[in-house]
């Protein structure tokens, strides 16, 4: 039987430097086993023999290992010491990277999705994802947020926290929603959820069985299509106008189909930046009370909005209609908090939904939130968000119009702009995404993935000279071409 090599040292700490003990010690051992090649196996001084050796507690010298163990450097036996861990991979294989886009591979959502979420992303890829850069959030005011939260809670951290989420945060989102006259009492009509996307998850899982019809907007949100056709639902496009979804076509599909659900974004619609109109919205509600199906209203995107739009929550008084709002959009994409409002029936049935799938909600994010709203500096960032976004979303069709696309009903508001190149926007996307570019064709916002020439473009675009003079010159090479 061969014995483990031991580590050996004979190392001093420095007690007058600006540097912890425990930083020392785990300095000097790392590098000793980085740089000297060490065997992995080699046995470390037990904790009695190197405070023994080197002056320090025994305390530190555990707090150095651990961190060490942590680290992956070195690795704990129980009952015989501390031994160097085998060396971590330092490449990935080929095999396992991901691969671009291939000439001939699907520009589908499959590939969007996984190139927004990409670690090694570029900066311009975040704006296709529908996130705003970093640089245009308040940093300071959400870990000035963090901070307080965490000096004035403790044993609820520790928590599961309750179904429907935290009652202070359910309690100011009333608030709010009352201003904006949507009725929703916070122990009846609200449960919190992990974000919009969380939260239409969620009402597909309880209100939709396989075989079911579901409508949604064409042009509308891709993730919405993709979670529908998982479940095994049947999907039918309703065209979306620029006062709203065609109430025709809504009514015609409706009798045809006998849907379960509508799902529709009101506000600042995605992806083209539209809201509902009163008249629209009225006759949605009489034709989804006629044929008896749900109305889901997404609201991911309604702060962009000036003052107060037209919601189907507030015509309809939350008997019907389901209504969906978050945060990550305006606040930051990680801090993933949001809200669904509706009956009190309905709201029972997507908590116990909630329950099966993830228990509860994590609490943290949500005092987190409600710290932000509660102290009122939520309302005066979005204001200051709203106007550079609004500056900038100018600013991207001006820029648009010049490079020769067309932008026939401008959006209202909203972080994107919906342009017309005159081309298949396919395959203008695929050469865009060879370049380092990435924007979302509109084949994608079609539910039965029709080739459109219209594409979404993030407004952030205009800070990315280098990503907007690529797509500027793909965009001119494709003019000319044709």
């Amino acid at each position: 039987m061969t014995l483990p090599q031991k580590l050996s040292t004979s190392w001093q700490p420095i007690r007058a430097s600006s540097i912890s003990l425990v930083d020392q010690l785990v300095d000097h051992l790392g590098t000793r086993i980085r740089n000297h090649g060490l065997r992995a196996g080699t046995r470390l001084p037990s904790v009695r023999s190197m405070a023994d050796e080197s002056g320090l507690s025994r305390f530190t010298v555990v707090q150095a290992y651990d961190r060490l163990v942590a680290q992956g450097i070195i690795q704990s036996r129980r009952g015989s010491g501390f031994y160097v861990s085998p060396p971590a991979p330092s490449t990935i294989p080929s095999s396992a990277t991901r691969p671009g886009l291939e000439p001939d591979a699907a520009f589908d959502t499959v590939f969007l999705l996984r190139s927004m979420f990409r670690e090694d992303a570029l900066p311009n890829f975040s704006g296709s994802a529908g996130l705003l850069p970093a640089s245009w959030m308040d940093h300071e005011m959400v870990a000035t947020a963090i901070r307080s939260v965490g000096r004035s809670i403790s044993r609820s951290l520790v928590s599961y926290g309750v179904p429907k989420g935290l009652k202070a945060l359910r309690q100011q989102i009333s608030l709010t929603l009352h201003a904006q006259d949507v009725p929703a009492h916070p122990d009846l009509h609200l449960m919190t959820v992990a974000g919009v996307t969380h939260g239409l998850d969620l009402i597909s899982r309880t209100f939709i069985k396989p075989g079911d019809t579901v409508l949604v907007e064409d042009p509308g949100w891709f993730l919405v299509f993709g979670r529908l056709a998982a479940l095994g639902a049947k999907v039918i496009g309703v065209p979306r106008l620029a006062d709203g979804p065609d109430t025709q076509s809504l009514a015609a599909l409706a009798e045809q189909h006998r849907p379960k659900l509508f799902i529709t974004n009101t506000a600042v619609h995605n992806p083209t930046g539209h809201t509902l109109s009163a008249g629209v919205a009225y006759e949605i509600l009489r034709i989804a009370e006629r044929f008896n199906f749900l109305l889901v209203e997404d609201d991911t995107y309604a702060d962009f909005h000036p003052g107060a739009p037209v919601r189907l929550a507030a015509l309809d008084r939350l008997n019907r209609v389901l209504l969906v709002g978050g945060y990550s959009k305006t606040l930051a994409a990680s801090l993933r908090v949001g809200y669904v409002a509706g009956a009190p029936a309905l709201i029972d049935r997507l908590v116990d939904t909630k329950l099966l799938g993830a228990l509860t909600t994590p609490e943290l994010g949500e005092h987190v939130l409600h710290r932000i709203l509660a102290e009122g500096h939520y309302r005066r960032h979005v204001e200051r968000l709203r106007t550079r976004v609004d500056h900038a979303r100018d600013q991207c069709i001006k820029m648009l119009l010049q490079a020769g696309c067309a932008i026939p009903h401008e959006p209202h508001a909203g972080m994107f702009v919906w342009a017309d190149c005159g081309m298949d926007t396919e395959m203008l996307a695929r050469r865009a995404a060879a370049a380092g570019v990435l924007f979302a064709p509109g084949v994608l916002f079609s539910p039965v993935q029709a080739p459109s020439s219209r594409f979404r473009l993030a407004v952030s675009m205009v800070d990315d000279s280098k990503g907007w003079q690529t797509l500027e010159a793909l965009l001119k090479q494709a003019n000319h071409s044709m």
